[in-house]
């Protein structure tokens, strides 16, 4: 019986095949720790009882949920986070002056390679599916282990394979893609602690900031992972970010999934998340005129270069509306000089957008600006339950940086194309 790719790369970890619904011990090539839970993590590393980490190098480490400190807890909890840094010797640390948002920063400085087990302490770390990787999120305490012993244990999962026919269309991008598989799914039904492989012709249409969004989204299905077979799209952005050599490996010819769904991507259109629900996905068209009052374009589904140039496209010359807030946080530094270079920033702060550094700033409602009452927002993020970036008595549409953009150029929610027609 042939092996979809999920199993290979646990196999290749475990050095022995292994068979979907086994427990094993499983080689994690990189551990990605962020600021809010890393000091926690530490802490029960050290009551383990070892004082030495098993590799260092495994070990990457993220300041972006607090971002620089919002009030004295979270700028103690950073402090905290940058002593246990320095004390373990992590040269891979992104703070201050590095920093960016976790997945995004694994991505671009070459961290996360094809067919390597990668994972995280926050939940998206599906997103490193996009470069043809195992990763998923770990706890607190799954971390200390790995720390510890460079392992930790996974029971195997079964795969649902998603066949991508046809190309994206005109004014569609990953996330749209993605709301549109999340919609297929559910959250927490189908797809719970399944592999969910994408792969197909109409991956090919799919550049890697596309594929970095579909991937974290998915994590909202439940899945354990989600992954892109890796292909010339990601040897073109690997590049030279990395020294390491990967191989490239793909599912068998007769490799067995629970579902297979086929989706033609001529077919879609931009779409929209409504509250409370991130499978509650409709064409924008449909929700034509839905008034809004704050826009979010950011995290690490989006606010990457190319995600910058649309809103870009579509505010060069024109001004936010009154009343109209919306706030766009690259999702690096790397990415924030290069939209400065590229004269973005200007012409996004003259259209009255406040342009932030980087870090997960709303998103979890943790900090840089969480929700009011009241709020109406569309965002680029990938959550919208009740309560999710502020006050329990907001509502948020997740869309894309199009349809995000789009949306806040005229207070209302709009399919963006008739904007990204414009020279």
């Amino acid at each position: 019986m042939g092996m979809a790719l999920t199993e290979k790369i646990l196999s290749k970890a475990c050095g022995r095949s292994v068979m979907p619904g086994e427990i094993v011990n499983v080689n994690v090539d990189k551990l990605m720790i962020v600021d809010m839970s890393g000091p926690i993590a530490f802490n029960l590393f050290e009551k383990i009882g070892t004082s030495k980490l098993y590799n260092s190098d495994m070990i990457v480490l993220v300041a972006d949920h607090y971002g620089s400190g919002h009030d004295l807890k979270s700028a103690n909890l950073i402090k905290k986070f940058r002593d246990y840094g320095n004390q373990y010797a992590i040269k891979e640390f992104f703070d201050q002056g590095r920093h960016g948002i976790c997945h995004q920063v694994m991505a671009e400085n070459g961290l996360v390679l094809p067919n390597t087990v990668t994972v995280g302490t926050d939940s998206h770390a599906t997103t490193y599916g996009a470069l043809g990787a195992f990763g998923c999120g770990v706890s607190t305490s799954e971390a200390a282990v790995i720390m510890a012993i460079g392992k930790i244990w996974f029971r195997v999962p079964s795969s649902i394979k998603i066949e991508l026919t046809g190309k994206l269309p005109f004014g569609c991008y990953g996330k749209d893609v993605a709301l549109k598989i999340v919609s297929l799914l559910g959250c927490d039904e189908t797809a719970l602690y399944k592999a969910v492989e994408i792969t197909g012709e109409g991956v090919k249409s799919l550049d890697m900031d596309d594929r970095l969004a579909l991937c974290n989204m998915i994590a909202e299905t439940g899945a354990k992972n989600c992954i892109i077979p890796a292909d010339e799209v990601t040897a073109s952005y690997l590049g030279n970010k990395s020294s390491e050599l990967y191989e490239i490996m793909e599912s068998d010819q007769d490799a067995q999934y629970d579902l297979i769904y086929n989706i033609n991507l001529d077919e879609l259109v931009p779409y929209v998340a409504v509250p409370h629900m991130t499978s509650d996905v409709h064409p924008a068209a449909e929700l034509e005129g839905t008034e809004i009052n704050q826009a979010f374009l950011g995290s690490c589904t989006s606010g990457r270069l190319s995600e910058i140039a649309i809103a870009v496209k579509i505010f060069k010359g024109r001004k936010l509306p009154d009343k109209m807030v919306m706030r766009i946080v690259p999702s690096s530094q790397k990415i924030f000089l290069e939209a400065v270079k590229l004269g973005y920033i200007e012409i996004l702060m003259e259209a009255g957008i406040t342009v932030e550094s980087s870090s997960c700033a709303c998103c979890g409602g943790l900090h840089t600006g969480v929700l009011p009452d009241g709020a109406i927002c569309i965002s680029t993020t990938n959550r919208n339950f009740r309560g999710r970036m502020g006050s329990p008595d907001s509502f948020v549409y997740l869309a894309s940086a199009a349809t995000v953009a789009a949306s806040a150029l005229e207070g209302r929610i709009v399919d963006p194309r008739k904007y990204l027609l414009r020279r």
